[in-house]
């Protein structure tokens, strides 16, 4: 799919494939972003980060040297110094800690957590890229539907409709986009919303920061 984004990303691109980082560079290229630069290890991410002052970041979990989560805590490290920077953080599988950790940096906003599976989704992965960078959440959704089935304790006073509905905001749907996908009206979703925080006992919030607090409520569960 190419197809011309609304605005232009400056990326900073960080995967230890070249196979893969080759991919992504090309792929960004044809959707009309530049990627400013694309390394191959964590050390690299930080300083090229830091070089080129990117719209947003995609960066792989694990990276040289130990594969471990050297791309995660790059990601948060480069946050800390710079607050609201963008990132999109690549996983090959569902990890809750990495995106707990990656969702607890900075505010929650301008983070998202996909499989890497989904890069293959390319009209999916580039939506995502995009609304990250505008400051949105984006949450897999197989990340989501695993972290539903595994913990349902805050959620046990949800009924199934406001799972649903957390569901979907989890993985960055607007208040329309999940009237759309549940067939009920917007007034619906917004009453869904309401309810939601109050029996998760979440503070009164903005309408754009209740959807990064009801993502972060499970997951610090």
């Amino acid at each position: 799919m190419d197809r011309a984004p609304d605005r232009t990303l400056r990326v900073v691109l960080a995967e230890d494939s070249v196979l893969l980082r080759d991919g992504l560079v090309g792929l960004l290229a044809r959707c009309g972003h530049e990627v400013v630069a694309a390394v191959g290890d964590a050390e690299a991410l930080v300083a090229a980060a830091e070089e080129h002052t990117p719209d947003i970041v995609v960066t792989d979990v694990r990276m040289p040297p130990g594969f471990q989560d050297e791309g995660l805590h790059a990601a948060v490290r480069l946050r800390e110094r710079r607050p609201g920077l963008p990132v999109l953080v690549l996983s090959q599988y569902v990890q809750r800690a990495y995106a707990g950790e990656l969702l607890d940096s900075g505010d929650g906003t301008g983070v998202g957590y996909l499989l890497k599976d989904r890069v293959g989704q390319v009209e999916e992965f580039v939506d995502a890229l995009a609304e990250v960078a505008d400051g949105g959440t984006v949450v897999d959704p197989e990340v989501v539907r695993q972290l539903l089935r595994r913990r349902r304790d805050p959620l046990e006073r949800l009924s199934p409709r406001e799972r649903e509905v957390l569901a979907l905001i989890a993985e960055g749907r607007s208040n329309a986009a999940v009237a759309r996908g549940l067939v009920v009206s917007e007034a619906a979703v917004g009453k869904h919303i309401g309810s939601i925080l109050t029996k998760l006992d979440l503070p009164p919030a903005t309408e754009t920061h209740r959807r990064v607090l009801a993502v972060l409520a499970y997951l610090r569960a």
